[in-house]
């Protein structure tokens, strides 16, 4: 784990609370606009950003951030560019952990090393490679341990305990726990769902838990809060750029994080333990 992801989620342990994980996809809608957004998600309230790489093919993606993908690589996105955002954003704030995400397909092109290479001179913290299983990403987890850079892993509802086993050897960050079967932005899933899994991930591993899909209202990200170390909301979040006009979509954003981040914040207090 990097220094970074290791000393927020301490951080928020001691604090009793879950972090909110704001996804948004680089160069949307624009490369200028999205710095904005990066640099104003800390402040509204994001403990954690994912970066989205845009990719042509995002197989793993519902609508909104395959429009959003769309919308970026109009702009001008690329993994290049995505990781001149991270390392702007860098510039700006020493301490907010940002994580990339995206498709092996890019990360391929540029080469495993000189990938890690950049990611460390932008001052990302590691990666979630969505189309990337555990048997194939050796030469990738090679190049993030010399960089101290984390590979994020994915858990599932399908996710056996044989599988779990594979999913956990050598992940370092936190465990992304899909929490429905299908793509970004789907239905979330029951809070007595995400509760019994936590509970056996917790079980399996010591890395944070994040929980994500489908949470798109502060009911939603409450619930998953109570229980998980932190909550990742993607789908909600972009879809305030197609929502009006992109001048304004800076504002609709952080407005739509503040919101989020007091469910989450609230969670524990909600449910009545220590916030």
């Amino acid at each position: 784990m990097t220094a970074r992801l290791d000393q927020r989620f301490t951080s928020l342990k001691r604090d009793g609370r879950a972090a909110l994980v704001a996804y948004v996809m680089a160069s949307d809608p624009d490369h200028e606009t999205c710095f904005e957004i990066l640099r104003g998600l800390p402040g509204a309230g994001a403990d954690i950003i994912e970066l989205g790489f845009p990719f042509t093919d995002p197989m793993a993606d519902g609508p909104s951030i395959q429009k959003a993908a769309l919308r970026a690589l109009k702009a001008g996105g690329s993994l290049r560019n995505t990781l001149e955002l991270a390392r702007r954003f860098r510039e700006t704030n020493a301490d907010t952990p940002l994580i990339l995400m995206g498709y092996a397909n890019p990360i391929e092109s540029m080469g495993y090393d000189a990938f890690a290479q950049a990611m460390h001179a932008s001052g990302a913290d590691g990666a979630i490679v969505v189309d990337l299983p555990p048997e194939e990403d050796a030469p990738l987890r090679a190049a993030f341990a010399r960089h101290a850079l984390s590979i994020i892993r994915l858990a599932t509802p399908t996710t056996d305990d044989k599988r779990l086993t594979k999913v956990l050897e050598g992940a370092s960050g936190f465990l992304y726990y899909v929490s429905v079967a299908g793509v970004t932005g789907a239905n979330a899933a029951t809070a007595s769902a995400v509760r019994a899994a936590v509970e056996r991930l917790k079980r399996a591993t010591n890395l944070p838990i994040a929980v994500g899909f489908g949470v798109r209202e502060p009911d939603a990200a409450r619930a998953i809060a109570s229980t998980a170390d932190a909550v990742v909301v993607g789908s909600a979040f972009v879809d305030e750029i197609a929502a009006g006009s992109p001048d304004q979509a800076v504002e609709r954003i952080l407005r739509k994080v503040r919101l989020l981040s007091e469910a989450v914040r609230s969670a524990r207090a909600f449910e009545g333990t220590p916030a």
